[in-house]
């Protein structure tokens, strides 16, 4: 007893001196996590006014139409909205974003459709008279330029190597609010069947997108273009979290395909496709899920042409693996009619290689009132 005694006032000073130790630690840990946090907050404010000169607000104005352009109801629902009746035309807010020095513009075709005169406003308040180079209604992609140089835009990044749970910055002029940022995450990639456009592929993210947004800018954390934001899923008509954006990849080859061309061509083999699920795989004898499955050949198409058949699984398109069928429709598409490809095929259980020569992609007809 005496030794422990004796031993107490070690002890105790020793508590003490842990105690004392403890809480600068503490303190220490909470002033790191504040220095983190206006890190962040200030990156954020960085990556802000370095994309928001290059986001354009956009007015299209068209006679009174006898469907409103440009969006119905929701889900699913383009913001390139509202309308506004002006004297016996319609007025359409949007937003755009300029991708060259020289004044060219990225917005969505329904921004922009059927427009008479589009007035193009800059962050810093100049305001230029914008024309329409060309327009995709199966992307939802137009291009309009303004006259002038030295503009201020933003660098095309690679839309692809966007990952889940990337940081991404909104920017655009809902309700026609000019310059308003927002952010979020990538919340998916590779969004399709929305009922927007025939050509979907869309980054879904959950940075609040609202109507007039349409057309604007979705950048990623170094400030750089990865998407132009163009609809949300909603059920009351305000953001709930779910928007689309169109990503930069796509964007971009359509666009420069307008800019040389005037139009855009897509590639086409002519084959139905059937995601292969575990249920598939096994009714069709396959050793697994990848790839997807060949329901149907179009007689005289590239697909007839290169020996491909109903319930071959289509593997890769040059030397590129397929996961689902929209990656495969986008590959496909983004090849030129008259260009060869080589497509890698399981059947009966042995895996080759045929080439095809890509053909022009059917046009759809046109789709009113959207």
């Amino acid at each position: 007893m005496r030794g422990l005694a004796a031993r107490i006032p070690v002890l105790a000073a020793c508590l003490l001196a842990l105690t004392a130790l403890s809480f600068p630690a503490r303190a220490s840990g909470e002033q790191d996590a504040i220095e983190t946090a206006r890190s962040v907050s200030k990156a954020f404010g960085a990556i802000a006014r370095k994309a928001t000169p290059a986001v354009v607000y956009i007015r299209a104005e068209q006679a009174h139409p006898a469907v409103l352009p440009g969006g119905s109801d929701f889900p699913g629902m383009p913001f390139g909205h509202p309308f506004i009746p002006d004297e016996g035309h319609v007025v359409g807010q949007g937003s755009g974003v300029l991708i060259s020095a020289d004044g060219l513009i990225l917005t969505n075709n329904h921004v922009v459709e059927g427009a008479e005169r589009l007035d193009v406003r800059l962050a810093d308040g100049r305001e230029f008279h914008g024309r329409v180079v060309g327009t995709d209604d199966q992307s939802d992609i137009a291009v309009v330029r303004i006259e002038g140089s030295g503009f201020p835009h933003l660098e095309l990044a690679d839309s692809d190597r966007l990952e889940i749970g990337d940081w991404v910055i909104a920017i655009g002029s809902p309700f026609g609010l000019s310059s308003t940022v927002t952010v979020g995450i990538v919340s998916a990639k590779s969004r399709s069947q929305v009922g927007i456009a025939g050509h979907e592929d869309f980054i879904q993210t959950d940075a609040a997108i609202n109507p007039g947004n349409s057309g604007g800018a979705l950048v990623d954390a170094e400030g750089n273009l990865v998407g132009i934001n163009t609809a949300i899923y909603s059920e009351t008509g305000g953001t709930q979290g779910i928007g689309y954006a169109i990503p930069v990849s796509i964007a971009r080859q359509v666009m420069e395909q307008i800019v040389q061309k005037g139009s855009v061509t897509r590639g086409w083999i002519g084959v139905g496709l059937q995601d292969i699920t575990p249920e598939i795989a096994q009714s069709f004898n396959l050793p697994a899920t990848r790839g997807v499955l060949i329901t149907q050949v179009v007689r005289g198409s590239p697909a007839d042409k290169g020996g491909i058949r109903p319930g071959d699984v289509l593997l890769a398109v040059n030397s590129r693996p397929v996961a689902d069928s929209v990656t495969m429709l986008n590959m496909i598409a983004a090849l030129q009619p008259g260009q060869n490809a080589t497509l890698r095929l399981a059947r009966d259980q042995a895996e080759s290689d045929v080439a095809v020569t890509i053909g022009r992609r059917p046009v759809p007809q046109q789709r009113k009132g959207r």
